[in-house]
Order: structure tokens, then sequence, then C-alpha cells
């Protein structure tokens, strides 16, 4: 539909669009272009072709950035929405489409990661939920490959700008050319007013060769100096001489080399400090500055600085900026509060460099970059700030900076980068930081051992957990050897290593190595360290793993208790984790309530601080979930169930091992709901993908072949049922040993296939095995011990023992009523004389 036929909402040329967003400045002195902007706008709203994107391509320097800035601005208030987004980074641009999110209604980056946020965003977009008057300006995008995928199709507009001619195979294109002769005098009697002659313009258009930037800053250069054309031209006929004996106006047109050759000269005549300035923002990366990068370097990075003493000094520094901008040299951007460098001149800036100055000037980027950092890379509020910085990272090399104080600023941002779900480009960032600084500093340099710790944490995040288990392995016997047992950066691998472990299965040996990391904490850091804190939360986890319920419970409320202390120091996320810890361990010790309590409080706390779809909100819901169906919440279980499981389906895939035990939740909740079909549907869908994830020996691969078992016997599948129930418990055994209650639980469910296939003898003594066992590991009032010693009732009188059954039942059914009630479903189930059934659901590890 052309955009001009709204549906509702009238689109006069001064209403404004309720989202806004990053739309650099609009150039008062923008000139000509009319039939371009005309053929633009035609192209973009034909009914034809108005959900093919199009793009703008050019040179350098002919002004694609300013047509598409102009087509924005003049045709603003046919929008909803406009979204600027540098696209010179690929992987960039979904830091800024994930900006959007806050303003369509989905959650942001905060809360769920840069890479599902942006997923997010280009759902809404193709849907035109909630606007479908839309437009984004992926601006300098080079490979078609690099973005294509994420530049949304749907009922909105994108325009691209583009040096690469190659998106004329992908998209719509707009060539754009440089000025003609009428324009280019237009532009100039805009920028210079006064009494130069038309003869006078014309000569100076011939010699810059109608190039738009060119033009602007040779027009900036006579409104500041009031230099007569005539000396314009004297000096630039000299400038380009030594220009081309100097060979460097090989890549860009002679025009705009030799412009920006003279600007640059005059300017250094007037203030050399703006020359300094101006050559250090080469070194940046094309997209905007934040002006407070510009400030007062602190005291451990000024000594040695370049720049230090402009730095230092307010209003010189001001007065420069503002000097950049009124050559042309630079654009400045008093609302966003940034200066720009165009790339074209960045690039004739470094060009006439010696390699001295290149490894200088880097240098000062880096300073300036690790001073604006502001610490804390897993604190929410601060991610703004680092996505900003992130822009410039590339292009400044930060990667070749050995100065440490560099390497930790690097290494804050790759930590930023997957704290925010941008796991991805953690990985490609911390990979090239790795293998240049093992070039330069070797394999033990303590930021190579560092980068390769937090590569494992992104590797164990993305699901490769072998390859997080070996190269984690690898660098903490390296650390152990090199920094130390208790050094810091050892500590913190320490601690990481042990989620490892848990990860392959070897429930028993993280535990012994969480036992010496939390006493190796406790001693460097002191019991109450939030470090501390995470060891001694890691340590629970292993033992309700194995199935120490008190001990866990013991370590988990303390750990809690001391994260919520104000003085902590501990991160949301943690609190998080911890009270959801302590809610997982009080409802696998059969307090069904007082989980479901516990649970909605750090469910709320999740929501509110972290957001709905941040990763450990989601893993909230689900214990939740599962507490809530365990108590006889059967609805509300199975709701919150359901929309986690869709969130981490459309979040992270269904391979992510979060979907999955979101999946065998669901799947546990429609079984309770007599959904068999459905569950059976899910299950066998998910116990395809446990062993890819998992491995075929992993306990949690068996967990969930016990619950597709289940689903097999009760509808109506005895003898498959059977085989998988005996199977899994030969795994259970292997690997756990058949006093952990993850064993127990399949043994309770294969007496329960034995009675279903006529097999009381088998059923019987399994059953009493099975009961003692609980009652010694679980204690005699747990609901997993009740639940074996009902179904043992039925399997003695079919035995024909029925005094022994009696007297059982008589304890079973008084322990029901005290423990869980006469009104909840198990107790109901065990009143009627029926069996009673028990799933898994794997813990978060």
């Amino acid at each position: 539909m052309p955009i001009s036929q709204s549906s509702g909402t009238s689109r006069l040329p001064g209403r404004q669009p309720q989202i806004w967003g990053r739309v650099p400045q609009q150039n008062k002195n923008f000139t000509g272009r009319e039939g371009l902007l005309d053929k633009l706008h035609t192209g973009v709203t034909s009914e034809v072709t108005a959900v093919v994107p199009h793009a703008l391509h050019g040179f350098g320097g002919v002004g694609k950035t300013h047509v598409a800035i102009e087509y924005a601005y003049r045709f603003r208030h046919e929008y909803d929405l406009v979204w600027w987004i540098p696209a010179d980074q690929p992987m960039l641009v979904r830091s800024s489409l994930a900006a959007l999110a806050p303003h369509l209604g989905v959650p942001s980056s905060a809360a769920m990661g840069v890479e599902d946020a942006s997923a997010a965003v280009l759902d809404a977009l193709r849907r035109g939920d909630p606007y479908s008057r839309w437009l984004l300006i992926f601006d300098n995008a080079e490979q078609p490959e690099d973005i294509n995928d994420i530049i949304p199709r749907g009922p909105g507009h994108v325009l691209i700008t583009s040096r690469n001619y190659a998106w004329q195979s992908v998209v719509d294109t707009v060539p754009v050319d440089v000025f003609s002769r009428a324009e280019s005098i237009e532009f100039l009697t805009r920028r210079v007013p006064g009494s130069t002659s038309q003869e006078d313009m014309n000569r100076l258009a011939e010699q810059l060769g109608d190039l738009p930037l060119a033009l602007e800053q040779a027009g900036a250069l006579q409104t500041e100096t009031g230099m007569s054309v005539e000396q314009y031209l004297r000096l630039l006929d000299e400038q380009t001489a030594q220009l081309l004996d100097a060979n460097k106006a090989s890549d860009y047109p002679l025009s705009m080399t030799a412009a920006w050759s003279l600007s640059v000269s005059q300017l250094k005549a007037k203030l050399p400090e703006a020359v300094e300035l101006l050559r250090c923002c080469a070194f940046f990366g094309p997209d905007p500055i934040p002006r407070d990068v510009f400030g007062a370097l602190p005291d451990d990075l000024a000594a040695g600085s370049r720049l230090g003493p402009l730095l230092d000094n307010p209003i010189l520094l001001s007065r420069a900026i503002r000097e950049l901008g009124r050559y042309a040299l630079a654009r400045i951007d008093s609302e966003n509060r940034t200066i720009q460098v165009h790339r074209l001149v960045q690039a004739l800036l470094r060009a006439e460099l010696g390699w001295e100055e290149h490894v200088s000037f880097r240098h000062e980027v880096h300073l300036m970059l690790a001073a604006a950092a502001p610490g804390l890379p897993d604190d929410t509020v601060l991610w703004p700030r680092y996505a900003e910085l992130l822009s410039h990272m590339t292009p400044a090399m930060v990667e070749a900076g050995e100065d440490p104080r560099i390497r930790r600023f690097a290494l804050d941002v790759v930590r930023y980068l997957y704290s925010s779900g941008g796991y991805q480009s953690a990985s490609d960032l911390v990979k090239g930081f790795i293998a240049r600084w093992r070039a330069d500093s070797g394999d033990e340099d303590q930021h190579v051992l560092s980068a390769q710790r937090h590569l494992g944490i992104v590797l164990r995040e993305l699901g490769d957990y072998r390859a997080s288990f070996e190269l984690n392995r690898e660098t903490l016997t390296r650390m152990r050897r090199v920094l130390g047992p208790d050094h810091v950066e050892t500590l913190l691998l320490t601690n990481s290593h042990g989620g490892d472990l848990r990860m392959r299965g070897d429930f028993t040996a993280a535990l012994a190595h969480d036992r010496e990391s939390l006493r190796r904490h406790q001693s460097v850091f002191g019991p109450q360290h939030h470090r501390t804190l995470r060891a001694m939360n890691n340590l629970a986890i292993d033992y309700l793993l194995l199935g120490d319920y008190e001990k866990a419970f013991e370590l988990q409320e303390t750990t809690y208790r001391l994260h919520r202390r104000p003085d902590s120091g501990s991160s949301k996320q943690n609190i998080l984790t911890s009270g959801n810890g302590l809610s997982r361990i009080v409802r696998l010790r059969g307090d069904y309530a007082e989980a479901c309590d516990l649970g909605e409080d750090a469910y709320e706390f999740g929501v509110q601080e972290l957001g709905p779809d941040h990763p450990w909100t989601l893993r909230t819901a689900k214990d939740l979930s599962i507490a809530k169906r365990r108590v006889g919440q059967i609805d509300e279980a199975f709701d919150l169930a359901q929309a986690t499981y869709e969130r981490e389906e459309r979040i992270f895939g269904r391979d992510h091992h979060d979907t999955l035990a979101a999946a065998l939740c669901l799947a546990n909740a429609q079984r309770t709901r007599g959904e068999i079909a459905e569950a059976l549907e899910l299950l066998r869908d998910v116990t395809a993908r446990y062993p890819r994830m998992y491995g075929d020996e992993h306990p949690f691969t068996f967990g969930c072949d016990m619950n597709l078992a289940l689903l097999l016997r009760v509808n109506g599948q005895i003898e498959e049922a059977s085989r998988l129930d005996l199977s899994s418990l030969e795994g259970f055994d292997r690997t756990l040993g058949r006093e952990h209650h993850y064993s127990l639980t399949c043994a309770i469910n294969l007496a329960s296939d034995f009675a279903a296939q006529g097999d009381a003898p088998s059923a019987r003594r399994l059953g009493q095995e099975t009961l003692a066992q609980l009652r010694e590991l679980l204690g005699v009032d747990h609901p997993l011990t009740l639940a074996c010693a009902n179904n043992l009732v039925i399997d003695l009188r079919a035995e024909g023992a029925l005094e022994e059954a009696q007297a059982l039942e008589a304890d079973t059914f008084e322990r029901y009523q005290r423990v869980l009630g006469n009104d909840h479903p198990d107790t109901r189930v065990a009143m009627r004389g029926e069996r009673l059934d028990f799933d898994f659901d794997p813990p978060a590890l």
C-alpha cells in the first residue's frame, strides 16, 4: 500500500514519529538532490516494492548518508517509527536493533540479551506490531551477506547506504553520484554567502570534481578564514601537486584529498591542538564518538599521554572541538553529544602518518576508551555506555594494546557482551584477543589466561560443553602453575570449572572440586564476600544433585541470606540465582507450599529487576511451575510452564539446554492435566535432542527417557515403557548408584511397569527395596517415600499380603494427611487406591 494511504491516523507534514531514534542532525546546508529524493520516495512507497529494501550506493564522499538523513527528516510525518542503525560493523547491528526493544513492547537487552532482544524486535517489525509504519536506515553497510538476514521484511521500509555495488543483486538500488554543477553552485552559494561570482564558484566546483564532501570542506574553510576563491584555488593547485608527489590519493578522489589537506593545514596554523584531536579521531570507528570519551584521563592513564594536556583543559578542548566542526572536518551533534569524522577523512588522516604515530594515536584511543568504561560490566544500568564504546573496539584495534589496563578494559567489554546475551559476538571478540595477545605475550600471559576463562564461559552458554570443559581444564592447570592456586583469576576459573563437571554429569567430582573451591574462596576473600557466596551456591547445587537435601538447604539458605544484605556487593542476578536455588531445594525436600511462596518472591524479583525474558528469570519461572504442580495448582502450573517454554524456544531455539528443561516441565504439566497425546508428542521430540546436548551417559538423558517411559505406560504402551525404564535405571545405577533420588524415582516407575504387566512379585520386590532406601535417604515423610509406600500397598494386596498391606496403608494415609493434607492430588489418588508416578525435572547447573 502506498505510504500516503494511512488507515486511521492522519499524516500531516508537521506530524512527528512516535519513535525517533539515533538519526543524526539534519544538514542545514543540504542542497539539491530533489530528483534523487523523489525517485527514492516513489520506489520505497510503491505498492510493488514496498516490502523490498532500497539501497543508496556510490563512492565515498558523494553524500549517501546525508541523502538518507534528509529523507528521514523530509518524510518523517509518514512514519510512526524511524530508527538509524550504523552498519559498518555487522556484529554491532543487532545491538542497535535491540535498543528498539522497549519501544516495541518487548523486553530489553538488559532482560534477555542482545541477540534475543534483536530477534524479538525483528519479529515485531515483521508483524507490524505495534507499528506498521516504520523506517529503518542501515548506514554504511558493506557486504550484503553480513546483514541481509537481519534486515526486516514487513509492512515498513528499509533504506541502506553502501559503497558496495553488490547490493544491486539483493535490493532495489538508487545510485548517488557527485553533485550536478548546478547543485554544486547552489551549495556553495548557501555555504559561502557573499559576493563570490558564479564564475568563481563554477571554477571551484570544477576543481573539486563536484564532490559534496570536498565542497563542504572548501566552503567551511572559506567561511572560517575569509579566504577568496582565487586564493583557495591557488593553494589547492599547490596542495594537489604536493599530494601527487606524495602518492596519497590513490584510493580517493584527488579533489577530496586536496580539499581535506588544505583544510587541515589551515586549521593547524590556527589551532594545532585541534589537528592532534582530529588525528586521534581517525583511529576511532566511523560511528559517532560519545563526547564524554574526551574527558580528562585519570592519573594512572594520563602519564605519557600526548593528548593528556588537551583533555585536561576543558576550555581548550571545547574550542578544538568547535574548530573541527567549523572546518567541516567533523560532525558535531550537540543533541546526542557526539563527534563523528567521515570514514574518508579518517583514512586520509591515517595515510599521512608514519607507523610510529599510528601506534601512538591508537594508544591514545585505547586510553580514552578504557577511561570512559564505567566498570561493572554485568550491571544492566551500565550496558548502554558499553554499547557506545563497543563500536570503536575493532576499528581502534584494541587487541593490539599491551598495557594491562587496556586489556582489562577489553575483557570487560567481552563480559558485557555475554552478560547481555551477545554470546556469539563475545566469542568472536575474545577469540581475536586471545590470538593477538598470545602472539604478543605468549601462552602464559595473565590476560591470555583470563581471556580463555571468558571464552570458556561463552562456549558453555552457547551449548558447547565439551569444548568449554577441555579449555577450562587446560587453562586452570596453567593458571595454577603460572599464577598460583589462590590468585583471583585462578579462583574465578576454579569456581566456573565446577559447572563444567556438573554439565558432564560428574556430580561426585563436582562436589569434591567445589568443596576445595569454597575453602580457598573463604581463605582468600573471607566467608561473606560475594565471590565466596557464588562458590557456596555452586556447592549447594552439588549436594542437591547428589540427594543430600539437608546439606544443600543449609548452604543455600545461608547463601541467599548473605546475598540479600545491602553491603554484600552481589549482583541482582546472583541474588535471583540464590533465591531460586532456595525455593528449589525446599521443594525437593517436600515442602511444596513453602517452595511456592519462595518461588513467587524470586520470580517477581526477577521480572522486576532483570526482566521477564532474562535467562535466570525464565529458569525461576520453570522452577515455580514445578512447585505449583507439586502443590496441586495444576492449571496455574501449566499456564506458567507453557508461557516459559514458548519464551525459551523463541529466544534460544529448541536445542538450548534451558529450552529442553522447559519442554520437560511443560510435558510433565500436560500429563498431569491428562493431555497425554500432546505431552507424548512434545516429549518424543525432546528425548531425541537430549543426547545431542548432554551425551548418552548423562543422568539428565536418563531422566528424560524416564519421563517418556512414564507417558508411554499411561498411553498403554507398557512393554516399550518397561524397556525404557529398565534401561534408564541401569544408566542411573552406572552413573549415580542406586541410592540416589533419580535412581529411586525411576525404580518406583519401573515397579509400576511390572505391575501393569501383571508381574506382581517383581513389582513388590522392587517396591520393598526402594521404600527402604527412600526412608534412609529422604525420610519417612517425604512425598516420594509416601508415593513408593502407596504403590507398595497395592502390590502387597496383589500378592495376598493383606495384613502387611493394611498396616502400611494406615501408616501411609496418616502421613499423607499430615504432610500434604486431604485435598492434595497425591492424597486423593492414594485414597482411591491408585498408583502414583513421579517425574524428572532437571535443575539449572
